[in-house]
């Protein structure tokens, strides 16, 4: 039996029946393209004018979720214009969100302006760079910071405040679970005793490399994905950016510095904050490891569940000699010179 979208395998359309969606739900004509997804589907449209992101959600997905999203955009469209978005587009019954019947179950389906640019991902990344990163993170905080749902307080393991998936779906390797562990006890014992100071609000929770756009001059214009917006620490944005960066680095001190110094420079972080933020940092590859054995398990053909998997367990297996409370200073001198 279903019960989450991490355990409900994605839909299976056709790029055909993409096509008529958008057709007949959204009077576009186009041509569907594949595009990668972790638990939903996503097609680029090709339009005669312009291109869309049709997005059929899992079907174990809540509306209130899809709502979330649609309502965050528009709250920051409005708030801050120079923030790339995909903005959702309203159908021909003026809805934004709609449920088709495909396959034998329902899923809800959104249409989204394309974002034009290249992803983070395939650039490569200077200081500079990095630390525009990081500023683009904190001002699109900044215009969340009124923002309110009540489905961005639900139980979700991509939060790292939520650690019972990782007490609860333990993993097979005693090596990586013996990690797991470690860097768990070490966020309980460092980070928990002063959540008091660290602040929390609605952010947008997976500022990684493969939803960061830049454009050919290397800067920051946008952002997709806002599947995983969570009420959660406001020093987990730049954590979440900061985790994803320091993969496949042989030093990524700097790197990660940079990130953050944006970000501090933005949305200034307080003492607490600045000093959680590595242990947040390598909590999050922590759930990346564990959700990533998790699902892939049970969808072992969709390759992108463990995109992250191998390198993040690479960069924890090397932090786990490394003392984080060296790390922190460090990162706190960096941000305040």
């Amino acid at each position: 039996m279903k019960t989450s979208v991490f355990d409900t395998a994605a839909p299976l359309l056709s790029k055909n029946e993409a096509s008529k969606i958008v057709l007949e739900h959204f009077g576009i004509e186009g041509i569907a393209k594949d595009l990668v997804s972790y638990s939903d589907q996503n097609f680029k449209i090709l339009g005669e004018h312009k291109s869309y992101i049709l997005k059929i959600s899992n079907s174990a997905e809540a509306y209130n979720v899809l709502d979330m999203q649609n309502k965050a955009m528009k709250h920051l469209a409005v708030t801050d214009m120079d923030l790339g978005l995909p903005l959702p587009l309203p159908s021909v019954n003026g809805k934004e969100t709609i449920k088709i019947e495909s396959n034998g179950e329902s899923n809800y389906v959104r249409l989204l302006h394309y974002v034009n640019g290249k992803f983070m991902k395939d650039v490569n990344q200077s200081d500079t760079m990095l630390f525009e990163l990081g500023a683009f993170l904190g001002k699109l905080d900044l215009s969340l910071k009124d923002f309110k749902h009540p489905a961005s307080k639900r139980p979700f393991p991509w939060d790292v405040r939520f650690i019972d998936f990782l007490k609860s779906h333990q993993i097979d390797n005693v090596q990586d679970k013996a990690l797991i562990e470690l860097f768990l006890k070490q966020y309980e014992t460092c980070v928990l005793p002063m959540e008091d100071q660290l602040r929390k609000m609605v952010i947008h929770n997976d500022g990684n490399d493969q939803n960061v756009l830049v454009n050919r001059a290397g800067r920051t214009i946008g952002i997709i994905d806002f599947g995983d917006m969570i009420y959660s620490y406001i020093a987990l944005e730049p954590a979440v950016c900061m985790a994803y960066v320091a993969l496949e680095k042989g030093d990524p001190l700097d790197a990660i510095a940079q990130v953050l110094k944006g970000f501090h420079h933005t949305f200034p972080l307080n003492e607490s904050e600045l000093k959680s933020v590595i242990y947040l940092m390598c909590l999050r590859l922590c759930i990346s490891i564990t959700m990533a054995s998790y699902r892939k398990a049970l969808f072992p053909q969709n390759q992108y569940i463990s995109v992250s998997e191998t390198p993040a367990r690479k960069f924890l297996y090397k932090m786990k000699n490394e003392n984080l409370a060296d790390w922190s200073d460090k990162l706190i001198v960096f941000v305040n010179a």
